[in-house]
């Protein structure tokens, strides 16, 4: 195996504290936590952004998507998301055995909880 004396040579040995910090103010070495909630948002945007998940899903599902009437509520920790479509398009939100719906309220559940919350779909006719 034949070694390269200028490949040793380009490695950076420089020590911690010698390293300067980025104007930025981070320091990926700084062992101090945080107590803030890492992406907190305040009540009323977490419901609507919930919100917009769901109208954007169910409107790509749907044949009329004005027909979606997409409804969410905020109790503290807690967001209750309904869901309103015409009958006859029902089968589409909720899917063959309902794989769709489950599908749905999986990703509701992971959006809420990056922000926080614990989210609930409601599909009605």
């Amino acid at each position: 195996m034949h070694e390269d004396p200028q490949a040793e040579s380009a490695i950076d040995e420089t020590p911690y504290e010698d390293v300067a910090v980025p104007e930025s103010g981070y320091d990926p070495y700084d062992d101090e936590v945080d107590d803030a909630p890492y992406d907190a948002a305040p009540e009323s945007d977490a419901a609507e952004r919930l919100r917009g998940l769901v109208v954007y899903l169910a409107t790509n599902l749907v044949d009329d998507p004005d027909t979606v009437e997409v409804e969410a509520r905020q109790r503290g920790g807690s967001v209750f998301v309904s869901l309103r479509v015409p009958e006859e398009e029902l089968g589409k939100v909720i899917g063959r055995g309902g794989r769709i719906a489950r599908a749905m309220r999986t990703a509701l559940m992971i959006s809420g909880s990056r922000t926080n919350v614990r989210a609930s779909l409601d599909i009605e006719d």
